[in-house]
């Protein structure tokens, strides 16, 4: 079933989510032989975009923690966007902060089906991902989440020289 209507209380919804790498340090050599980078995850809405940071860099087997944030805008850093932030910036007075990812569950955003938001990793090296939301079901089966479900192409390395 997908989500047409509000949240109805008692219901823990499942978000599938495919995770596009849009851009970062990406050799042309590996882009070459992985043309599409993608992942497909599972969560339950009572988990936070936190969770989901963490699925994503497990997912794309990353090891080195940085700074991220995730944007509800037009596309990755819409200057008119709602942002959600790492704790420590939540209240630096930064432009259109919107919450802390770990206090924001995925229900709390009223996310639809068919709707993008933006993921970025890395404010150095500037990982560039664009989350679109692909089903909204109200049964979650048992076992752990967030999960991968999907993986298209390999990993890139976190860093260009690797």
């Amino acid at each position: 079933m997908k989500k047409a209507e509000p949240l109805q209380p008692g219901v823990t919804w499942l978000y599938t989510l495919e995770v596009f790498i849009l851009g970062g340090p990406v050799s042309k050599k590996f882009l070459k032989g992985n043309p599409e980078i993608s992942r497909t995850l599972q969560i339950r809405g009572d988990q936070t975009l936190e969770d989901l940071h963490h699925a994503i860099f497990d997912a794309f087997d990353r090891f080195d923690e940085h700074m991220y944030e995730f944007q509800f805008g037009k596309g990755p850093n819409d200057p008119k966007g709602k942002r959600y932030v790492l704790s420590c910036d939540f209240d630096s007075g930064e432009r259109n902060v919107a919450g802390d990812v770990a206090q924001t569950t995925i229900d709390s955003l009223d996310l639809k089906a068919d709707q993008s938001f933006g993921y970025w990793f890395d404010f150095g090296d500037d990982w560039w991902h664009q989350i679109n939301v692909s089903a909204i079901d109200d049964k979650v089966p048992v076992g752990k989440f967030p999960k991968v479900i999907k993986r298209v192409g390999k990993s890139p390395p976190q860093y260009m020289d690797e």
